[in-house]
């Protein structure tokens, strides 16, 4: 069987790795007033981060289903199925759309899988999944070992200001109120699909070693891993860490990605992250 992968943007996936692995990519977008913008297509996050300097935050929106039936439509004429990767479910339709749009075309078997998780370490999945396919590997087998990543993937992350989260629904008020008034710079993970609390930490720097701290856990057996560090517009300082974390970890294959418009958006400015899996 020949299989196509299809991710949405949020996994951030850089360009050159989409076309060198034939990966898919559906955009989410950025709605500034009446301004609609593609993430990855429209608008960049360097430009993201400039624009709402001087404008008010922006809303999110997910691909529509047709869109999705679209691609899956013309995937058809070249391949039997297609294995659609997708950020958390808890957090957005987006993985629904695929489901919905699977369910709509007739000459592609479709495959939709949750990630229950977002950015680089979605992405994680995909690039695994574009390389299985490349080898050949049918769409089963590839989901068999997506389920088998999901053992080892962890991530966790830190935001500046927590209004952004609370304002888009994705953090409870009550929570975003206590962190502000304690300045507390919660640590963050998904659990259950959902972003939830996972300690409360006082400052940037606790929170970035806490993070370090929970990969060692993990790590430490000597076995390989390969590592992502996620910034929102903070590339200097994600430089910086990588280069510390390699010197530490030689048996880890470190990279960076970035926060885009869209994740950008509920968690701001400043945010950074940490998210690993076992090779």
């Amino acid at each position: 069987m020949k299989t196509a992968v299809v991710t949405d943007s949020t996994a951030y996936i850089p360009k050159d790795i989409r076309e060198k692995l034939n990966i898919h990519m559906i955009p989410l977008s950025v709605i500034f007033g009446s301004e609609t913008y593609q993430e990855e297509v429209e608008i960049t996050a360097a430009d993201f981060y400039e624009e709402v300097r001087h404008k008010d935050l922006p809303t999110t929106s997910q691909p529509p289903v047709g869109e999705f039936a679209e691609l899956f439509e013309k995937l058809s004429k070249e391949y039997d199925a297609v294995i659609s990767i997708h950020l958390s479910s808890g957090i957005s339709g987006t993985f629904q759309g695929a489901v919905t749009a699977g369910s709509m075309v007739e000459d592609i078997q479709v495959f939709p899988f949750d990630s229950e998780i977002s950015c680089m370490v979605q992405g994680f999945y995909v690039i695994e999944a574009a390389e299985l396919a490349a080898a050949g590997k049918g769409p089963q087998e590839i989901v068999e070992r997506l389920e088998e990543m999901k053992k080892s993937i962890r991530a966790y992350f830190m935001v500046d200001d927590l209004s952004h989260l609370q304002r888009g629904g994705r953090l409870s008020s009550a929570q975003a109120l206590i962190g502000s008034l304690l300045q507390v710079k919660p640590l963050l993970h998904f659990e259950d699909k959902k972003i939830v609390p996972f300690e409360k930490i006082r400052t940037r720097k606790k929170a970035m070693k806490r993070m370090v701290d929970l990969f060692w856990e993990d790590v430490k057996s000597g076995e390989p891993y390969q590592a992502v560090i996620i910034h929102a517009n903070r590339e200097e300082e994600a430089r910086e860490w990588k280069a510390e974390l390699e010197a530490e970890y030689p048996n880890v294959e470190f990279m960076i990605s970035y926060f885009g418009p869209v994740i950008g958006t509920h968690l701001g400015e400043g945010a950074m992250g940490f998210g690993w899996v076992k090779k």
